[in-house]
């Protein structure tokens, strides 16, 4: 992971809707949790809802996939990983 790319990831998760997003998706773990979902535990419209999401997706966070009729969300842990990562592995490395 490159710097750009790690900040545009934060970024996007450093607006406070995004994040509560995220982590009910992590909580969620691999099965994901349906776009309706989302909406119901965040109480907002779905125009703003699928706006926040659509960020997520474009920097890699989160994945959608249809299930007929249903849209689930699914947090793409390789990517939160990556971006852990890129922040801890020079941790350390100027300290004398």
């Amino acid at each position: 992971m490159n710097i750009e790319s790690a900040a545009k990831k934060l970024s996007e998760l450093g607006h406070v809707t995004r994040l509560e997003i995220y982590r009910f998706l992590v909580k969620a773990g691999d099965d994901g949790m349906m776009v309706s979902s989302i909406q119901e535990k965040l109480e907002i419209p779905g125009s703003t809802l699928s706006h926040h999401i659509s960020r997520l997706v474009n920097v890699g966070l989160i994945t959608q996939t249809r299930e007929g009729r249903i849209l689930r969300c699914h947090a793409q842990y390789e990517q939160l990983d990556d971006l852990i990562d890129f922040l801890t592995k020079e941790c350390c490395v100027g300290a004398s």
